[in-house]
């Protein structure tokens, strides 16, 4: 199956950092792990992958800090949350998200060898789809931050090929078939307006001249019994002690009904799993995200004294 193929290629790029995973996967699919760094900030990209790639962002995200630092303006503190969720960038103090990186969308994810502080990962946007490289100063930890990401993949791609991953056929299956069930509501909502239309046409076409009066006794069956029409309205009348009848019942007015009187079918609230109408898109997002897998480097980022300190 084409899972095995990607999981393997994946396995073959985490290949020299299985070995040093530091944290249990309890820890990071139930919990979170947390480190307090500096965030540079982040800036657009031309690829998704690649070690100039970002030392180009580096040394822009660098610059700008030089030029804001000249300025008096200080590197803004932030706590990073990593876990197979993603990586959430939050403000230390009010712990308000302001980023929020989910991990089939993070691509590549590299750290400096030389300066221990520096480390970096590139992004996918979900709302604009440009890759965006996210760099930031830590104490030291550049190496840690980076190898727990890469872990939080490897155990993300994992749960996603038990959980998600196996029923992917399935789940398309029942999208195509909320699909379906739309287009024949809507081709059942067309047929009862036309039914509508036609029967209005029919009592326009029986209907007396004006001043005129009808002494043509009702129609009525075999049995003389009115016969039963089910869009002409039903007329009241009064009952054999002269009392009018008690009023029809009536549903409320916000449940949906076909011609048949019968509730829409909708698989998404009868079965044991609610699905977003978007399943599909979804899933595939996710698949190809996964398919492209995390490639972590250590990489050198200073290359000229512009870089020495941000």
């Amino acid at each position: 199956m084409c899972f095995i193929a990607q999981y393997s290629f994946l396995t073959r790029s985490f290949v020299r950092f299985n070995k040093s995973w530091m944290h249990t996967p309890e820890a990071l699919a139930k919990h979170y792990i947390a480190y307090n760094a500096k965030f540079l900030g982040n800036t657009e990209v031309d690829a998704p992958k690649g070690t100039e790639v970002v030392k180009d962002a580096v040394r822009k995200l660098k610059f700008q800090r030089h030029i804001k630092k000249s300025e008096g303006q200080k590197i803004p503190k932030v706590e990073l949350q990593i876990s197979i969720y993603g990586v959430k960038i939050l403000d230390p103090k009010t712990k308000d998200v302001q980023h929020n990186c989910q991990l089939h969308r993070i691509s590549f994810c590299a750290d400096d060898k030389t300066d221990k502080r520096i480390f970096t990962f590139i992004c996918k946007d979900s709302e604009s789809n440009k890759h965006l490289c996210y760099v930031f100063d830590s104490e030291k930890c550049a190496e840690e931050i980076t190898l727990t990401i890469g872990q939080a993949f490897d155990l993300a791609y994992k749960k996603f090929l038990e959980s998600g991953g196996k029923d992917v056929e399935t789940r398309k299956q029942i999208g195509s078939l909320q699909k379906r069930i739309q287009e024949l509501e809507t081709e059942n909502s067309e047929l009862k307006k036309q039914l509508q239309e036609l029967e209005e046409q029919l009592m326009i076409a029986h209907v007396p001249p004006a001043g005129s009066i009808s002494m043509k006794p009702q129609s009525t069956d075999i049995f003389d019994m009115v016969p039963f029409s089910p869009v002409t309205p039903l007329v009241p009348t009064l009952a054999s002690n002269g009392c009018p009848p008690p009023p029809p019942t009536t549903l409320p007015p916000d449940i949906r009904k076909d011609l048949f009187g019968a509730e829409p079918f909708d698989p998404f609230t009868c079965g044991a799993a609610d699905f977003p109408p978007d399943i599909q898109s979804k899933l595939d997002e996710m698949q190809e995200g996964f398919k492209m897998g995390l490639t972590l480097e250590g990489t050198v980022f200073s290359l000229d004294p512009l870089d020495s300190r941000c």
